[in-house]
């Protein structure tokens, strides 16, 4: 589940973006994306191959200039201070900037050298995020012979040796194993309990779920919906409350009390159709109290978010594996 420690309405906006356009000839990539990212988050992006993810990534990490809008990341404007928003963010990208001919170690002090980190503390550093990352055994072995897994830990690793408090992860899970992917996750985690801002992309359904506080799905370069992964669920049809029932006298007493629900008589459920919300639940229970009947098993069923990102985004292009 999400872990950050602070990310209510009034938190101070680690990454804030209006309007922000981009386009490629006559093709549209993003069309006016509006943005406000808590510090101390994280924040998904969704969408089909060539929603525009990995377009946004690059103008929010000046690596590219917006045709229009107006964007802030850490307090600097992206137009009249892109020097500063670099220095307080750190990007892995799609594909590994792993060196393979070099070692693991030698990966990371390079990026202290190109970070102008004093020799000594660019080797204490170096050697802190290789323990961290459980890299330290093979930090003098060419990383050509890492896994999947390792070369991606080593990517993150070497954004790390900036010290940044926003961090941009552009699918960094694509291609590794169930088991690296839960290692990167938790690796995720703990960034943000220590305070660091995730702004991740993903085209795994389940990870969004997992670690972000916020959503947004991205298609067809405008944003169609964003929240809580639990406030997309309730976007789309399909939720319900299931009620089962041991004693039939109940089950059908229930069912006169609930003549829009629908009805399995052999099982002795009722599936009454519903949001799942507080109030709808609570309504729910009431009309049960006043017909004097109780429950045995009440189970509240939401659409998942392959239900809402098929639904956003005209079902196509659909994401990979869920792993549900």
């Amino acid at each position: 589940m999400p872990t950050s420690r602070w990310v209510g309405p009034h938190a101070p906006p680690a990454i804030s973006a209006l309007g922000l356009r981009k386009s490629y000839g006559d093709r549209t990539v993003l069309d006016g994306i509006d943005l406000r990212i808590p510090a101390g988050s994280v924040f998904a992006l969704l969408g089909p191959n060539g929603a525009g993810k990995t377009t946004t990534v690059r103008i929010l990490s000046t690596l590219i200039t917006a045709d229009g809008g107006q964007a802030q990341v850490a307090g600097h404007d992206l137009t009249a201070s892109p020097g500063g928003v670099r220095a307080a963010i750190g990007v892995t990208g799609q594909f590994s900037a792993v060196d393979g001919l070099i070692t693991g170690e030698e990966n990371m002090l390079l990026m202290a050298d190109l970070h102008h980190l004093p020799r000594r503390e660019g080797r204490r550093t170096a050697a802190g995020l290789l323990e961290r990352f459980g890299l330290a055994e093979v930090a003098k072995k060419p990383a050509a012979g890492y896994s999947g897994g390792m070369r991606r830990r080593l990517d993150i690793a070497m954004t790390l040796v900036g010290n940044p408090r926003i961090i941009f992860l552009d699918e960094p899970t694509t291609g590794l194993d169930p088991r690296s992917r839960h290692t990167m996750w938790g690796i995720i985690r703990e960034l943000v309990a220590d305070g660091v801002t995730v702004f991740l992309t993903t085209q795994y359904l389940e990870e969004a779920d997992q670690l972000a506080d916020r959503i947004a799905v991205l298609d067809q370069g405008r944003i169609a919906a964003e929240g809580t992964a639990e406030e997309l669920k309730r976007l789309v049809p399909g939720g319900h409350v299931r009620l089962r029932f041991l004693d039939p006298a109940a089950y059908h007493r229930a069912a006169s009390a609930l003549p829009g629900a629908g009805r399995d008589d052999d099982s002795l459920a009722l599936r009454v159709p519903g949001d799942g919300t507080q109030r709808e639940l609570r309504s729910l229970l009431d009309r049960l109290d006043t017909a004097g009947v109780e429950a045995d098993e009440l189970t509240v069923h939401t659409p998942d978010l392959d239900d809402v990102f098929l639904a956003l985004t005209g079902g196509t292009d659909q994401p990979g594996e869920t792993h549900r």
